[in-house]
């Protein structure tokens, strides 16, 4: 590659973190008022907005759990040498998390806008990680930061 293993890491470093601004962000929506997930539902053109302790539970969780993936990231970011082993966990589960949601998406019947915007940000996030990992292996173990 004609960029040097250094650029090439400092550009995985960043690349990880805007993954973990964009994850970890998902923490504000843990605490969203009902009836503003429910006017947002309702203005992407989902329809009536479903009351119910599941569905509740289940928007709230999953907000945590990619905040929680987003400071994964963070932590990772800053020395993605010393934790590739994670890195390649990170890019593998990107490109399958990336098109099962796709999969899953299509089969609830979502949006194609809502598909698209989801999945293939997932996905090439996941094959950018991955081909920034794969092309730094010959890098000493030191910190980017």
């Amino acid at each position: 590659m004609w960029i040097s293993i250094g650029d090439r890491l400092r550009l995985l470093s960043l690349l990880l973190r805007v993954g973990a601004l964009a994850t970890s962000a998902a923490f504000l929506a843990v605490f969203l008022p009902v009836e503003w997930m429910a006017a947002t539902h309702e203005a992407l053109g989902l329809g009536p907005f479903p009351r119910a302790p599941l569905v509740d539970y289940l928007a709230r969780s999953i907000a945590l759990l990619y905040g929680f993936h987003g400071i994964l990231m963070f932590i990772v970011a800053g020395d993605p040498v010393r934790y590739r082993p994670i890195v390649t966990y990170i890019a593998a589960m990107d490109l399958i998390f990336g098109v099962a949601i796709a999969i899953i998406d299509i089969h609830a019947g979502m949006p194609w806008y809502w598909t698209i915007g989801e999945s293939v940000p997932i996905t090439v996030m996941g094959v950018l990680i991955a081909v920034l990992d794969r092309s730094t292996r010959a890098a000493p173990m030191t910190a980017v930061a």
